[in-house]
């Protein structure tokens, strides 16, 4: 569990020495100025969280014109995410954006499922991923990647009402919303709106998304304490009262998650304070913690839902607006950057005129089941994490199941989110539907990558069965959508797939679509470049 709650419940403080203001200062200019560029976007991202500002650059780089919304005036500086899974870190890298989180981005080999530790290097190329990044950092190198793309970013910008075509289906007319905003009410308009804010989407209750899921059985409390010296907790300690957490920060800081058992869930108009936190710290722990102070302190549920359909017309829906879930291994940020990245491709496809039949609808049939997988995972580390004296047996029996590399597999494939698979698969190469692995390449223009291929968010042809001109000619007609890259791999592995597939066709998310050694299409891509990159350009 860390402190990546999807409850949106942000105040509008900001600590000193975060986030610049440089995106809000634009903003206010913009507004001031009178300027009209959000009522035409495209594409209207409402929150300004790691999800809806992943999702603007990915539109960006798809060459839509995006606005996005944040009720807020300004970021908080806070963090309820420590971190990200090692498929956030690949899916950042694709895009050239690990350099912008500074040096030494520090990554553990040690992972853990529901507090049962296990070792993640028992697959290939595998780590826990990220650790010690605060939320913040990643929000701000977000916003100054979306920023530097063309993303008109607005803050104290809240949606309050939203309507489109009668029906809510298919993809006529656009979608107009009603805004608050520093200078009065707006009316802004555009072919597409994508909710990103949140657990408590306004869009989601707009639009009139179902919901459904289990509600919440108790709440529960984070804080980050200063001044309070705890004895550490990385993994949670349960006693008979109920789990607590606790881990430095900083010098002098410590995040602290305490899980009462009993206390029921309630609605808040307002965060609870410090007081009540230090109350519940001792009644499980006996130890005082009052002496000290909080920087800031939230609670959470474990309340599991998840919409039934992400898109609605022209309305879609990405992270915690789609799925809320008990925080558990820092899931919540990461499959929201994930549905980020598969949605802003195809939906900057719709806009451009380019996407091919049915492309749009496949967002919800790729992302929902990864999400329905996400709640089973989740709510079953809850159980071992949470569970009182009758989850024992539980716990023993997953402790010693862990001990087989065959469990070990598929849990750290399973919170580490480097399982997926899209699509069906049949007898076709294990690489099909899977990412894109990173490797070295040799090509006529120098050495690369195959993640730096992916940084301009392109299809990739690349081929490495000597084939190239062939292979260029036969994706000649969408080489404004797919970019052709023949080389060799610089240190290729015994039994390396990638060698094995000869050629690959990968979607701008990284995820391969073909590959040369299927046998069902005589080894050529236009079936799969014609399904994912529409009708080839006029010869």
């Amino acid at each position: 569990m860390t402190g990546s709650a999807h409850h949106d419940t942000r105040p509008t403080a900001r600590r000193a020495g975060e986030r610049g203001g440089t995106v809000d200062r634009q903003a206010e200019r913009a507004d001031a100025a009178g300027d009209t560029a959000g009522d035409t976007a495209d594409v209207l991202v409402v929150g300004a969280g790691p999800t809806g500002l992943m999702l603007a650059g990915e539109l960006r780089l798809g060459g839509a014109r995006v606005t996005v919304l944040e009720r807020l005036p300004e970021p908080t500086g806070q963090s309820r995410g420590l971190g990200f899974t090692a498929r956030a870190m690949e899916v950042f890298d694709q895009r050239g954006l690990l350099p912008r989180f500074g040096p030494g981005l520090e990554t553990s080999p040690q992972g853990h499922f529901g507090g049962v530790l296990f070792d993640y290097t028992v697959l290939e190329d595998a780590h826990f991923g990220a650790r010690g990044v605060p939320q913040s950092r990643t929000e701000a190198v977000l916003e100054e990647w979306a920023a530097s793309l063309g993303a008109d970013i607005r803050r104290g910008w809240e949606v309050t009402e939203l309507r489109q075509p009668p029906g809510g289906g298919g993809d006529a007319g656009g979608v107009e919303v009603a805004v608050r905003t520093p200078r009065g009410e707006r009316r802004l308009h555009a072919a597409y709106l994508v909710g990103c804010d949140g657990g408590h989407s306004a869009v989601r209750r707009l639009a009139g998304f179902d919901f459904p899921g289990t509600p919440a059985t108790r709440e529960m409390y984070l804080a980050d304490l200063v001044g309070s010296r705890v004895r550490p907790r990385p993994l949670g300690e349960r006693l008979p009262g109920g789990m607590v957490m606790a881990a430095p920060l900083a010098e002098g800081v410590d995040r602290v998650i305490v899980c009462p058992h009993g206390t029921a869930p309630r609605e808040r108009a307002e965060q609870p304070g410090f007081p009540e936190v230090a109350a519940a710290w001792q009644n499980i722990t006996g130890e005082d913690i009052s002496g000290g102070t909080a920087d800031w302190v939230s609670s959470f549920t474990d309340a599991t839902r998840q919409v039934t359909a992400y898109r609605r017309g022209r309305v879609l829906l990405a992270g915690d607006a789609a799925h809320i879930h008990l925080p558990a291994g820092g899931q919540g940020l990461s499959t929201g950057v994930q549905d980020a990245v598969n949605l802003g491709w195809k939906l900057a496809a719709a806009v451009q005129g380019w996407a091919p039949p049915g492309l749009l609808d496949s967002y919800h049939e790729e992302r929902h089941p990864v999400g329905a997988r996400l709640l089973m995972n989740t709510r079953a580390q809850g159980a071992l994490y949470l569970g009182g004296e009758e989850a024992e047996p539980l716990r023993a029996l997953f402790s010693e199941l862990i001990e087989y590399d065959e469990v070990k597999r598929h849990l750290a494939g399973t919170v580490s989110h480097l399982d997926i698979r899209y699509g069906p698969h049949g007898d076709g190469h294990p690489l099909r539907g899977r990412r894109l692995p990173a490797r070295a390449l040799r090509t006529a223009a120098g050495e690369t990558s195959t993640t730096e291929l992916l940084h301009p968010a392109q299809g990739v042809l690349l081929v490495l069965d000597g084939g190239g001109r062939a292979r260029a000619e036969a994706a000649s007609g969408w080489k404004d959508r797919v970019v052709t890259a023949a080389g060799t791999l610089r240190d290729p592995r015994a039994g390396e797939p990638l060698a094995d597939a000869g050629a690959v066709l990968v979607r701008p998310d990284g995820h391969v679509v073909w590959t040369a050694a299927d046998a069902s299409d005589g080894g050529r891509p236009h079936a799969a470049l014609r399904r994912w990159f529409g009708t080839p350009a006029p010869a």
